[in-house]
C-alpha cells in the first residue's frame, strides 16, 4: 500500500519534471507523456481507492481512509480529464511543456494534501498548490498575472492563517498526525484555531468573503485552468479540510456557536454569489460565481453538525466538482469555436454544437437542484440536514432552509439566461455558421461528466452515497423524507417524448418568418435581437439592490482589494512623515527618546 502512496505522488511530480525541461518547440510530445502519465496517475488512484481498508489500521505520515481514498479517486478522474481535454484546447499554444508540467505537479501535489496524516506535511503539498495556481492562472491572457497575484495573496494569506491553527493544536494537543488529534470545541484556543482552519478552507474552496480570486481569474485563465482548480480540485481539497476540522479534528455540535458561524457564511455566500452571477455579461466570470455559491451549500451542510446534513454537503461536494466540471468544459468549447466569451456576440450555437450543447444542458439541470440529476439529492440532503437541525431546537432553520432553496431558483433563473444567450437565442452574426469546429476529443470529457450527473442523480443511494459519502461520516444516514429516483425518471422522460412528439407534428409544415419587435425586422436591426444580456438587468434598479451592486462593482466587498487600499494608504501615511528633512528626523528622534523615557519610568 505504501508503495500505492509514493507512486501516486511520484509518477506526476517526476514526468512533471520532464515535460518542464523539454524544448519548448517540440508541442506534441508534452501533451502525449501528461496524457499517458495522468492515465496512470488516475488507474493508482483506483488501487488505493479499493485498498484503502489496509491503511486505515496503520496511519503513519501517509494514510488513507473512506473520505480520503474517495477523494483522491476524483482526484485522478478529473486530472486525466482535464490534460485529455487540454490536448485539444491548448493545442497550437505557447510554452506547452510547462502548462503540463504545472498540471502535472497539481494532480501530484492533490493527492499529497489528501493522503497526508501529518498537518505540516499536509501544509507543505497545500501550499504548492498556491504556487502551481499562481503558475497556471498566469498563463491565461490579458491581466492574467494581476489576477495570479491576487489568487496567490489570498491564497497565500489563508495559509499563514492555517499554519497559525496548526501550531495552536501543536499547543493544545502533542500530536501532529490527524488520525491521532481530537479537541473538543470548549475553550478560545481551540476556537482559534477552528477559525483559523476555516478561513483556509473557505479561501481554497472559494467561500465568502475569501472568493473574490476566483471571478477574476475566469476571465483571464485558460479554460481547463479553471474546470480543473476552481471548479474541481480546490472544491474538494477546501471542503476536505473543512469536514476534517469540523467532524474529526474538532467536532463541532448542532445550534452551537460555531454550527452558526459556519451556516451563516454558506447563507450569505449562496445568495450574495448568486445575485452577482445574475447579471454577469461574460460566461465564464458567471460561471465562476456559480462556482462560489454552490460552496455555500457544502458550507451549510458540513455545518448542520447531523449525519444527513454534513453527508449531503459532502455529496454536493463532489457534485458540483461534476458539473462545474462540465459546465467549464462545455463553456470552453463554445470559447474555442467563436474566440469569445462575451454573452452578447453569442447565439445559436445549439445545432452547431449539439454535443456541447447537451452536455451543458445536463449540467445545468443538476446544478439548478432539478430531479432526477445528482445537484437535486445532495440539495435535498442538505435540505434535510437544515429539517433536522429544526428537530434538536434550532430557531433559525426556517431562514437556513428558505436561503437554500431560494438559491436553487435564482440558479436556474441565471441558467435560463445562460443557456438562451448562449445556444438557444437567434446568433449575433452570421459568422458564427462559419467558424471552426473544436476537435472531437474535447467533447468527450463534458459528456463524460454529464453522464455522471445523471448516473448519480438516478442511482444517488445505490452508487456515490453507498460507495463514497456514506462510508466518509462512519454513521447511519436516515432520511425524513422518500425521494424515488426511478419514479421521478420514468416521468420525465414520458414527458420528454410527450414534447418530442409535439415538437415533430409541429415541424411537418414548418412555416418561416420574420422575427419583429416593436415593428423592427430583426434581419436588418440585429441591435434589437434579444441575446439575454438583458436578461435580468432591471434587478440592479431595485433601489436596496442598487446600492448593494454598485459597491460590489466598485469592488468594496473585495477583502483583497481593500486590503491593498490600506497598504498603499499606510505607506502614503509613512512617506509622508519620512520625507528627507533633517529637522522632521530630529522631531522623530526627540519623540521617541520621549517615549522610551515615560516607559522606563
Amino acid at each position: 500500500m505504501n508503495n500505492l502512496f509514493l507512486a501516486s505522488l511520484i509518477v506526476p511530480f517526476i514526468f512533471g519534471l520532464v515535460s518542464f525541461i523539454l524544448p519548448k518547440r517540440n508541442k506534441k510530445i508534452p501533451s502525449v507523456l501528461a496524457l499517458i502519465v495522468s492515465f496512470l496517475t488516475f488507474i493508482i488512484c483506483i488501487a488505493i481507492f479499493v485498498n484503502k481498508a489496509q491503511s486505515i489500521n496503520n496511519a503513519g505520515i501517509l494514510f488513507v481512509d473512506n473520505l480520503s481514498g474517495f477523494v483522491t479517486l476524483f482526484i485522478g478522474l478529473f486530472g486525466f480529464l482535464i490534460v485529455l481535454y487540454s490536448t485539444g484546447f491548448m493545442k497550437g499554444k505557447e510554452n506547452l511543456n510547462k502548462y503540463y508540467a504545472y498540471v502535472l505537479w497539481t494532480i501530484s501535489a492533490s493527492i499529497g494534501v489528501a493522503i497526508s496524516n501529518n498537518l505540516l506535511l499536509f501544509l507543505t503539498f497545500w501550499g504548492v498548490l498556491g504556487i502551481t495556481l499562481y503558475l497556471l492562472i498566469a498563463m491565461g491572457t490579458g491581466n492574467a498575472v494581476s489576477s495570479a497575484k491576487k489568487a496567490f495573496i489570498i491564497i497565500g494569506g489563508s495559509d499563514a492563517l492555517i499554519l497559525l491553527g496548526i501550531a495552536i493544536i501543536f499547543k493544545i494537543n502533542p500530536f501532529l498526525e490527524i488520525s491521532r488529534i481530537h479537541i473538543p470545541l470548549t475553550s478560545s484556543l481551540a476556537t482559534l484555531s477552528f477559525v483559523c482552519l476555516a478561513l483556509g478552507a473557505f479561501a481554497k474552496a472559494g467561500a465568502m468573503p475569501l472568493h473574490t480570486w476566483i471571478p477574476d481569474s475566469a476571465e483571464t485563465a485558460p479554460t481547463p485552468v479553471m474546470a480543473l482548480l476552481p471548479a474541481s480540485l480546490d472544491k474538494l481539497l477546501g471542503i476536505y479540510l473543512l469536514f476534517r476540522i469540523s467532524t474529526q479534528i474538532f467536532i463541532i455540535q448542532p445550534n452551537s456557536a460555531m454550527s452558526l458561524f459556519l451556516m451563516t457564511i454558506g447563507s450569505i455566500t449562496i445568495i450574495a454569489a448568486v445575485m452577482m452571477a445574475l447579471v454577469q455579461h461574460n460566461f465564464k466570470k458567471l460561471l465562476s460565481y456559480h462556482a462560489v455559491s454552490q460552496v455555500g451549500y457544502m458550507v451549510l451542510g458540513i455545518g448542520t453538525a447531523n449525519p444527513i446534513g454534513i453527508a449531503g454537503g459532502l455529496f454536493h461536494m463532489l457534485n458540483n466538482a461534476i458539473y462545474k466540471g462540465c459546465l467549464f468544459l462545455s463553456g470552453g468549447n463554445v470559447e474555442h469555436r467563436t474566440k469569445t466569451d462575451d454573452l452578447s456576440k453569442l447565439g445559436g450555437l445549439a445545432k452547431l454544437m449539439p454535443f456541447s450543447f447537451i452536455a451543458f444542458l445536463i449540467a445545468s439541470f443538476s446544478i439548478s437542484g432539478i430531479p432526477p440529476f445528482n445537484g437535486f439529492v445532495s440539495k435535498w440532503m442538505v435540505y434535510q440536514g437544515i429539517i433536522e437541525l429544526g428537530k434538536n431546537g434550532s430557531k433559525l432553520w426556517p431562514l437556513w432552509l428558505s436561503v437554500a432553496m431560494f438559491g436553487s431558483a435564482l440558479t436556474l433563473a441565471s441558467f435560463m439566461k445562460l443557456i438562451h444567450a448562449i445556444f438557444l437565442g437567434q446568433p449575433s452574426s452570421k459568422k458564427i455558421n462559419q467558424t471552426k469546429k473544436a476537435p472531437v476529443v474535447m467533447n468527450i470529457p463534458p459528456l463524460i461528466l454529464a453522464g455522471l450527473c445523471v448516473i448519480f442523480g438516478i442511482f444517488a443511494m445505490q452508487i456515490p452515497i453507498r460507495l463514497f459519502v456514506a462510508p466518509s461520516i462512519n454513521g447511519q444516514l436516515n432520511f425524513s423524507g422518500v425521494w424515488n429516483s426511478s419514479l421521478a425518471t420514468v416521468l420525465i422522460l414520458i414527458g420528454l417524448f410527450i414534447g418530442f412528439i409535439i415538437y415533430l407534428i409541429g415541424s411537418l409544415k414548418p412555416r418561416e418568418v420574420n422575427q419583429f419587435i416593436g415593428g423592427e425586422d430583426l434581419e436588418k436591426n440585429p441591435q434589437m435581437r434579444p441575446s439575454g444580456v438583458e436578461f435580468y438587468n432591471t434587478i440592479k434598479e431595485i433601489p436596496l439592490l442598487q446600492s448593494l451592486y454598485t459597491k460590489a462593482e466598485a469592488k468594496l466587498f473585495d477583502i483583497y482589494e481593500q486590503g491593498k487600499r490600506l497598504t498603499f494608504a499606510i505607506n502614503s501615511f509613512f512617506r509622508y512623515l519620512h520625507n528627507g528633512v533633517l529637522p522632521t528626523y530630529c522631531v522623530w528622534i526627540l519623540l521617541g527618546m520621549i517615549v522610551i523615557f515615560l516607559i522606563i519610568m
